[in-house]
This record gives C-alpha cells, sequence and structure tokens, in this order.
C-alpha cells in the first residue's frame, strides 16, 4: 500500500490513478528513489538529469 500517490506531468494533478482523470495523460510516481551509498546507477541517472 505504499508508494500510491501519482502526479499528472502534464496538468500536474495529482491522483492514485495510472491516467491521469482530467486529461487522461499517463501519470508518474511522485515518491524519489531509494537512496543507497553503493548505487552502481548514479552516474547514468546524473549525466541523463545534466545533458
Amino acid at each position: 500500500m505504499r508508494f500510491l500517490l501519482r502526479k499528472c506531468s502534464k496538468c500536474y494533478h495529482y491522483t492514485l490513478k495510472e491516467k491521469c482523470p482530467k486529461c487522461s495523460e499517463e501519470t508518474v510516481s511522485v515518491h524519489p528513489a531509494k537512496f543507497s551509498p553503493d548505487d552502481k546507477y548514479m552516474r547514468y541517472r546524473l549525466a541523463e538529469r545534466y545533458s
């Protein structure tokens, strides 16, 4: 039952559904990924964010 809250990236409406009830766009999770000090993929995420 964790991590249910989702957000539409188009109209910024918060919902629990996979598709936004206002604009029918796909929603994304609003919760950040878990932090791990030995994260093997941090380099790739940072490169994607700043490119």
